[in-house]
């Protein structure tokens, strides 16, 4: 047979008569290929050789040459479609194929940077995603390509569609082989329980052969096909050199279905295939939801950016012309309409009106911008056409620096290990040499290779994996069960133990400690009218104030019929007017008393709507954003908890310190801008806190991003129920204080379950090596320890009923 030679570059073997070899310092070297040979000299003039210390003995992809034409990375359409201009330089986001380890970002980082005329190069391991910058007038995107491909990489642009597409593949392919294994472990159940009674009371033979054969077929492919993922990841665990869960897991059920087959066809001993399919299913439904529950790893920017208008109204030359947001040029003279959304920072020119400026702000209160008034990106015209001047492109608006940071701090989430696999980590090698030291002395001792064989499997199967495995994905699972009762959707299971960990609360005020909505809090009537009248009227306007007087009417009056108003019209940043049976009706704020020289002494932290006819006011409403149902007793109960409750919010001052006065909160941060308020959570982490981060905006997504825990409430943005962690379906702040609560008490049956498991095996283990336990047993007593770590486990719905 001839010898095998490791190619120098990728590692892989082939037979020496077809390596390619060359003498370099008296050290003689093979490649597989030309394309091998051209990179390992490539990376050694470059001085970056280093790359092999890196990598190690990992197995690499060859590096094939490729004939494709890349001119199409330099057309317009594409340059259109997938890279952005900022200040002069290129961008685009690419995956890279090929990438096995740490070692080849760093590879791929290291020669893109020394490509001239790139300015920026990064590579996110987790989903192999690539930010390059370049200088277009120093080299072109298929210069990069070419790059990349000439040491063994490949790369193609980022298209969220077809990330989600793969994502959407994984889920189904988990669910196929969690059907297999679900449906496995029902049917083999009822063999199982004639086998246990027949061991008990004797069998025919003929009969208990059937029944091995039909557990055969059933385990089969619950072991290859749903276990496959931890025969994968236990070779991965083995090419890095670690000895994983995984590994255990499939070591385990493989010796147990190994020597069940043995005892099937040879009569002797007991089979356990029913251990094999329930170790194999129960763990395996912990990572089906694993993978149900997983932040996407694709741009969660594209709900933002789908939902914005990719068109604008541009004047030019005095005609109103539609241009692709991309082409707005700093200077343009762009109209805004109401109901628009601003999608390019500028400067108003002529006209004026209330712009809805929460889902920057968190301000519940619309604002007034007049001529000379800077408007910003996110915010909503709602009553008024108005003219401004574009003062920046649409990269580098506010939005889409919101998005630019937000995709950055995405990537950058910190990641918490679950205890259970920082132990996991030492206990299945010492299980796997306990077992492995205990074959070898019944071998020796007794010389029978089938008697030293059924102990260590017995030591194997006692231990791995339910009582370990188990300990964390049973609590969490429940605890995650009486989240979802709630309302409380848990996206990791992880996320509950990091939850627990946490010591500061960070809370949005509109639409997390408040309702977000205006709500009439007094009422006074000065001259008798017709409400149907005033109803008519604010039930034609969407401004949030008229929508609270609204309400507020709708609510006093069983039956209101609306009448017929003519000639309806928006009084820019004031308020609406119309006429009825000759009558001048209006509606409005401050602005609009004073155009009509009515004094008011009203606080500048209220909202006011006035309704007059033919200037006469008939009636006055007082309107705020009141505090959440039960947000006082809810925040009292989350101190006690131990966390410091701080509230983040763009309001002004005195809204904002009224609103915490009402409802308990000691600590106050106001006026702040999405960027301030990422970085209040990153000064708490430079305290060494862990955050808790909850609110319902855009504005809040960047905070959301870089907290520990990011909770969305149900009501919120799409971006902002994107990133987060946590979502409360219901709204309510209470449902807060009960995932704190639910996932400090999971947190510490998660503690309680890995003290009884490594208790049980500390037991139980010592038992099976002594030979006083055979792999019948070891299966039970392995079913007894999951059963109590589960029964400890729906303990955990016990906290709601305590409370």
């Amino acid at each position: 047979m001839e010898k095998k030679i490791k190619c120098d570059h990728c590692h892989l073997e082939f037979d020496e008569s077809v390596m390619i070899s060359e003498d370099e310092g008296g050290k003689r070297l093979y490649f597989c290929c030309k394309g091998c040979q051209g990179v390992y000299h490539l990376l050694k003039a470059e001085g970056l050789d280093t790359f092999y210390d890196k990598v190690g003995e990992t197995k690499l992809q060859p590096a094939a040459t490729s004939t494709e034409d890349l001119s199409r990375f330099d057309t317009e359409g594409f340059k259109k479609k997938y890279v952005r201009e900022k200040e002069g330089f290129y961008e685009v986001s690419l995956i890279i194929e090929g990438i096995h380890c740490s070692a080849c970002v760093w590879l791929n980082e290291k020669v893109l940077h020394k490509k001239e005329g790139i300015i920026e190069a990064s590579i996110n391991f987790t989903n192999h995603k690539a930010k390059v910058v370049w200088d277009p007038e120093v080299l072109k995107l298929s210069d990069i390509i070419t790059t990349i491909r000439s040491i063994g990489y490949n790369a193609f642009p980022y298209d969220a569609k077809v990330q989600e597409e793969r994502i959407n593949k994984t889920r189904r392919d988990y669910y196929a082989r969690l059907l297999v294994g679900v449906f496995a472990t029902m049917n083999i159940m009822w063999i199982a329980i004639a086998q246990y009674v027949g061991y008990f009371t004797g069998m025919r033979a003929d009969y208990k052969n059937v029944l091995n054969v039909a557990e055969f077929v059933l385990a089969t492919p619950t072991l290859f096909y749903t276990g496959w993922i931890y025969f994968k990841g236990a070779w991965y665990g083995l090419k890095n050199r670690h000895i994983n869960m995984d590994f255990l897991i499939a070591t385990g059920a493989s010796l147990a279905y190994l020597y069940s087959i043995y005892a099937m066809v040879t009569g002797e001993g007991e089979v356990y295939f029913d251990s094999v399919v329930m170790i194999i299913t129960f763990i395996f439904i912990g990572k089906y939801l694993e993978v149900l529950s997983k932040k996407k790893a694709v741009d969660t920017l594209d709900t933002i950016t789908g939902a914005l208008p990719t068109e604008v109204i541009v004047i030019e030359n005095g005609e109103k012309l539609l241009k692709r947001v991309e082409e707005v040029q700093e200077g343009d003279l762009i109209e805004v309409t109401p109901g628009d959304k601003v999608v390019i920072d500028g400067e108003i020119v002529s006209g004026e009106g209330s712009f809805d400026e929460s889902s920057l702000t968190g301000e519940s209160r619309p604002v007034l911008k007049k001529a000379g008034d800077a408007i910003v990106s996110g915010s909503v015209c709602l009553d008024s056409v108005v003219r401004y001047k574009a003062l920046k492109s649409f990269e580098n608006s506010m939005l889409s620096t919101i998005v630019t940071l937000l995709e950055e701090s995405v990537t950058k989430k910190p990641k918490i290990e679950k205890l259970a696999n920082q132990i996991s980590g030492y206990f299945s090698l010492t299980i796997l040499l306990i077992a492995l030291a205990t074959f070898l002395w019944w071998y020796f001792a007794k010389g029978s290779f089938e008697h030293a064989l059924i102990v260590a499997i017995s030591v194997i199967v006692i231990a791995c994996p339910c009582a370990l495995g188990l300990a964390t994905p049973v609590a969490t699972l429940v605890g995650i069960g009486e989240g979802a009762k709630r309302g409380i959707l848990f996206k990791e299971a992880s996320f509950l133990e990091t939850m627990a960990k946490s010591d500061v609360l960070l809370l949005d005020k509109t639409g997390t400690v408040t309702e977000g909505k205006p709500v009439v809090v007094e009422y006074h009537e000065v001259a008798s009218y017709d409400p149907a009248i005033l109803y008519t009227l604010v039930a034609s306007s969407k401004h949030p104030v008229s929508r609270g007087v609204k309400a507020w009417l709708e609510a006093r009056f069983e039956t209101i019929t609306p009448v017929e108003l003519t000639d309806i019209k928006n009084i820019e940043a004031r308020g609406i007017r119309a006429l009825y049976e000759g009558r001048e009706i209006a509606g409005g704020g401050l602005k609009l008393l004073e155009e009509m020289g009515i004094e008011s002494d009203i606080p500048q932290d209220r909202s006011v709507f006035v309704y007059l006819e033919n200037g006469e006011p008939k009636a006055w409403f007082y309107l705020r954003d009141n505090p959440k149902e039960g947000a006082k007793e809810a925040i009292a109960e989350i101190k006690k908890m131990g966390l410091e409750v701080v509230m983040l919010t763009g309001d002004m001052a005195p809204v904002a310190e009224q609103i915490a006065s009402e409802t308990g909160i000691d600590k106050v941060f106001s006026g702040l801008f999405p960027q301030d308020k990422a970085a209040i959570v990153d000064r708490y982490h430079e305290a060494g806190h862990i955050v808790i981060m909850a609110g319902d905006g855009i504005n809040d997504a960047l905070a959301l991003s870089k907290s520990d825990i990011a909770i969305a409430m149900g009501s919120g943005a799409d971006i902002s129920v994107q990133v987060s962690d946590v979502v409360l379906i219901d709204d309510k702040i209470t449902s807060l204080r009960d995932a704190i609560r639910l996932s400090k008490a999971t947190y510490r049956n998660i503690k309680q379950n890995l003290l009884l498991s490594l208790t049980y095996n500390a037991l139980t283990v010592p038992l099976a090596a002594a030979g006083y336990v055979i792999p019948l047993v070891a299966a039970l007593s392995m079913s007894l320890s999951s059963l109590l770590v589960v029964a400890n486990a729906v303990r955990i719905k016990r906290v709601f009923k305590r409370t």
